[in-house]
């Protein structure tokens, strides 16, 4: 079962560094429910951040993994020779542009073995017996979807709950195959309309995400049907995440609009538009994770026009408040809004 929330807001797990254990622990402890991220980091490292994380809070947490997908087939010489000299332009040598699993089979062993309370996955399917053996080993497991048939295939392998995660998210799209960029990729759901289209094809809770920063948007998704929201970028600031100090800078400027680009990771996702996704993102190839290791020497020059900007198209609303700070605004909004509401139509 789902755990039950004082407050109906999840912190999304963000691979890449804000998602701590201070920040997780500091969700949890306002009422919500928090998310470590275990992509781009080692087994090790994955197990000391579940340890402190249990050590901070001993309510339930959540981890995420990524699924890995089959190794791209696109030729991606050409996006190596644009990334080298956009990388010689910041003083960086790019990185061997490589395929990998990030650890999948050793992460998912880890989880087990530490019984984390709930367990997501993105870009793709777990398989059934690994969902059966999650759900023995007392885990709650949650697959990330974007389309009813996505929703419809997680409830075939034995998903506990769905994250419905609608377009106007930041980072990467959940999406099991790689596409929705382009008018011939798949279809873009913005956060509502994904959530009404998968209720209507499985019978699981909904997580809704995608856009959500205040009370009223959580009003909005648990109106649709949604169990609770999971929010990222309204964390992004907090000052427990582990947000880069260009990317705070960035944020809080709040004058950059978003785009999805496959410049950074080969994979779709939204953030910031910046130098790097405007010159390299129409030449990205479907190319995950390779291009991914290819960029990272570049982003991590922590230069703002070469960095992984990642938001949501929402994120000017977002504020720099400590976490519980944010949970405590958005809960007071949600009330507010469902007190108008009532106000409005519960009468006459």
């Amino acid at each position: 079962m789902f755990p039950t929330l004082a407050v109906p807001v999840i912190a999304a797990p963000m691979a890449g560094g804000p998602s701590t254990p201070e920040l997780v622990a500091a969700v949890n402890e306002a009422g919500g429910l928090g998310f470590l991220a275990a992509g781009y980091i080692t087994v090790e490292q994955l197990a000391e951040k579940i340890t402190r994380t249990a050590e901070l809070t001993a309510e339930p947490f959540g981890v995420n993994l990524f699924v890995p997908g089959t190794r791209p087939t696109a030729d991606i010489s050409s996006y190596v020779r644009s990334v080298t000299a956009h990388a010689d332009k910041v003083g960086a040598t790019p990185g061997e542009p490589r395929w990998d699993d990030d650890n999948y089979a050793a992460k998912l062993e880890l989880v087990l073995a530490l019984r984390v309370p709930v367990v997501s996955f993105t870009f793709g399917l777990p398989e059934a017996d690994d969902v059966r053996r999650l759900k023995a080993a007392g885990s709650t497991v949650v697959v990330t979807v974007t389309t009813p048939g996505e929703a419809r295939q997680a409830q075939h392998v034995g998903a506990d709950v769905v994250c419905v995660q609608g377009s106007d998210a930041g980072g990467h799209r959940g999406t099991f195959t790689d596409d929705g960029i382009s008018p011939g990729g798949g279809e873009l759901y913005g956060t509502l309309a994904a959530i009404r289209l998968v209720k209507s094809a499985v019978d699981l809770p909904v997580i809704a995400t995608g856009g959500l920063v205040t009370g009223a948007d959580v009003a909005a998704v648990l109106a649709a049907g949604a169990v609770a929201a999971q929010l990222g970028t309204a964390f992004l600031g907090c000052p427990e995440a582990g947000t880069a100090a260009a990317q705070r800078e960035a944020l809080a400027e709040g004058s950059r609009r978003t785009a999805l680009t496959r410049a950074f990771s080969g994979r779709p996702a939204r953030g910031l538009v910046n130098r790097f996704l405007v010159e390299q993102g129409p030449h990205a190839p479907a190319a995950y994770p390779n291009v991914h290791h290819l960029t990272k020497p570049v982003r991590a020059t922590g230069q703002m026009e070469v960095m992984s900007l990642w938001a949501g198209t929402t994120y000017p609303l977002a504020t720099s408040a400590p976490a519980a700070e944010v949970v405590a605004r958005i809960a007071a909004e949600l009330t507010e809004a469902i007190t108008v509401l009532a106000e409005r139509f519960g009468r006459g």
